[in-house]
């Protein structure tokens, strides 16, 4: 069997998206199947991704519109092929049929439509209706994501499949010597929280700046909020020092070196960056946003409230708490452990049995 992948993300910057995709195909690549993956893209293959692996070869067909790729030239080409199925995102072109299965990794869109820009908006709230009904199998990555595509898209009862994500494994522990250095580099002080994300009103990152102002003054920490800046200028508090966005070596440090990791965002699909959190050892604080509860268990603390104020208290106790910051990062490394990419790809291959046999 031959399934065409539209892989344009793979090898990317470290998105959400992008490292689902980069992860599940070099998992895949390492599964006894003879399933073989053509990793179809309008660009040459990244460097990211390696040569000679037999189950697995990129397909560059070019194109000058993003769009016009992914609704025409993508699917000819798999139809040329007479190829099994192909595997996309959020869409499916019409030229493929059922043949396809769709990831949709979250139902953001229709759980807040006000975090969207309009065109964003306009685009997702028909493209994936329209998957759910064309695509033979729907895969997403938690529970949670799963409930919601079937509450907003009857359509999809019966056809969804969950394949959970995993920590990448670019992130890890480093050195620590190695690791106080990076932090050094960045300015970085001894005690800080840190928050990873864009400034998207999804992400909620004004929350954790304010949150992060109300700690008392007899706590020096402050709060390092890495990533992409996103639109606008954005406020800092009196405690915010932002690093832009870092390499994984930085980010492993920094990860490394926090007090405690906050994901105060109002909507995750999944929500990775509290795994890569808990892999480096750090605490974790979440909101009730999507599947972070599912995610995190009983390994973080969920938070009930979107309320910053709520949020100093329990971070201000947490900080003061030696015991139950070691309680958090013993269970996060358990909890962080339960997933493995390897497991996901073994369920999309499962998925595509489904779907293409």
């Amino acid at each position: 069997m031959r399934v065409a992948i539209d892989a344009r993300l793979i090898g990317g910057t470290n998105t959400g998206d992008s490292t689902y995709w980069t992860c599940m195909v070099d998992a895949f690549s390492r599964l006894n199947t003879p399933i073989e993956l053509l990793l179809f893209s309008n660009s040459p293959r990244p460097p990211k991704v390696p040569t000679g692996i037999t189950n697995y070869r990129w397909m560059h067909v070019p194109a000058a519109k993003s769009r016009w790729w992914s609704l025409v030239k993508f699917p000819l080409a798999v139809r040329k092929m007479k190829l099994a199925g192909a595997h996309t995102q959020y869409s499916v072109s019409p030229l493929l049929g059922s043949k396809c299965v769709s990831t949709i990794h979250d139902m953001s869109v229709f759980v807040g439509p006000e975090w969207f820009p309009q065109r964003d908006r306009e685009i997702l709230t028909r493209t994936i209706p329209v998957a759910c009904q064309q695509a033979k199998r729907i895969i997403t990555v938690s529970e949670t994501s799963a409930a919601e595509i079937v509450r907003y898209v009857p359509d999809a009862a019966g056809k969804v499949r969950v394949t959970p994500n995993a920590c990448p494994p670019w992130i890890r522990p480093i050195d620590p010597v190695r690791a106080a250095a990076r932090r050094l580099e960045l300015g970085v002080p001894e005690h800080y929280v840190l928050t990873v994300g864009t400034r998207w009103a999804r992400k909620n990152m004004d929350l954790a700046v304010q949150a992060a102002d109300l700690l008392p003054k007899s706590l020096p920490h402050r709060l390092v909020i890495t990533g992409k800046p996103g639109e606008g200028r954005a406020a800092l508090g009196a405690r915010g020092l932002a690093t832009g966005y870092v390499d994984e070596g930085a980010l492993c440090a920094l990860y490394m070196g926090a007090s405690a990791y906050l994901a105060p965002s109002r909507h995750e699909g999944f929500g990775i960056p509290a795994l890569e959190a808990m892999k480096c050892g750090t605490p974790v604080m979440v909101g009730l946003g999507g599947a972070f509860p599912e995610v995190v268990a009983q390994a973080g603390i969920v938070m009930k409230t979107f309320d910053p104020a709520d949020w100093a208290t329990k971070l201000t106790d947490l900080l003061g708490d030696p015991g139950e910051q070691s309680r958090l990062i013993e269970a996060g490394y358990k909890r962080e452990a339960a997933f493995t990419w390897d497991a996901s790809a073994k369920l999309t291959e499962e998925v595509y049995r489904e779907a293409f046999q």
